[in-house]
């Protein structure tokens, strides 16, 4: 089986080298310009894909020690407090919908708790006439 792909391919070179003696120079130059160009870009996309490949694992362990770094470092408010202090107070400027503690807010509040009673129930179908 190898005698038949053996005359194959010494056929076809001999048919390659027979045709490559007859092309014109105006031919050839571009040709051998294009395999430059070819090789060129080879060589340069190449480069780039190793950049890529040492660039690549760096910039995820930046990231990764980044991340590790602003997990593992307490965040400061304005005043130095910690911030569970901070998120304590912010939550509760910022939520008005809860009752005032009973022992910081004013004793007149709790004498008519009827009156409010009344009102949570009534308020809505009232305002809605």
């Amino acid at each position: 089986m190898n005698a038949p792909d053996n005359h194959l391919e010494r056929r076809a070179r001999e048919l390659y080298r027979e045709a490559a003696r007859h092309l014109d120079p105006a031919t050839v130059d571009r040709l051998r310009a294009a395999r430059r160009k070819a090789i060129e870009g080879a060589d340069r996309s190449s480069l780039s894909h190793r950049l890529l490949q040492l660039l690549l694992p760096a910039g995820a362990f930046a990231a990764v020690a980044f991340a590790a770094l602003m997990l593992s470092s307490p965040v400061q408010g304005p005043s130095g407090a910690s911030p569970a202090s901070s998120l304590s107070i912010s939550t509760a400027e910022v939520d008005g919908d809860l009752p005032p503690d009973a022992a910081a807010a004013d004793p007149t509040l709790y004498q008519n708790m009827d009156f409010y009673g009344w009102l949570a129930r009534n308020g809505d179908s009232q305002a809605n006439r």
